[in-house]
């Protein structure tokens, strides 16, 4: 089944309940690959391997909204703006 998220926000993802269906089986949606990556880089690679989500760069010392959301993947990033945690939808 395709969902067409709409851009966050809002959120989005019922019927999901995961990432791996947030995907729908089409597109990435972890990076692992991505730890100690240049922010700007991390972003092009998210949104080029997953056009449904928006990234939102989340500072060190900064935070989320701990709600699930498809159409959104956090960067979360260091003082020298690299990635710090594995990207992931949600």
């Amino acid at each position: 089944m395709s969902y067409a998220w709409p851009r966050y926000p809002p959120c989005a993802s019922d019927p999901c309940t995961s990432f791996e269906c947030c995907g729908q089986n089409r597109y990435n949606t972890i990076w692992p690959n991505l730890i100690g990556v240049a922010v700007e880089e991390a972003k092009g690679i998210i949104m080029n391997d997953n056009p449904l989500v928006t990234v939102v760069v989340v500072p060190q010392g900064g935070g989320v909204l701990d709600i699930f959301c498809c159409n959104r993947v956090c960067i979360f990033v260091d003082e020298n703006y690299l990635v710090r945690l594995v990207p992931v939808v949600g």
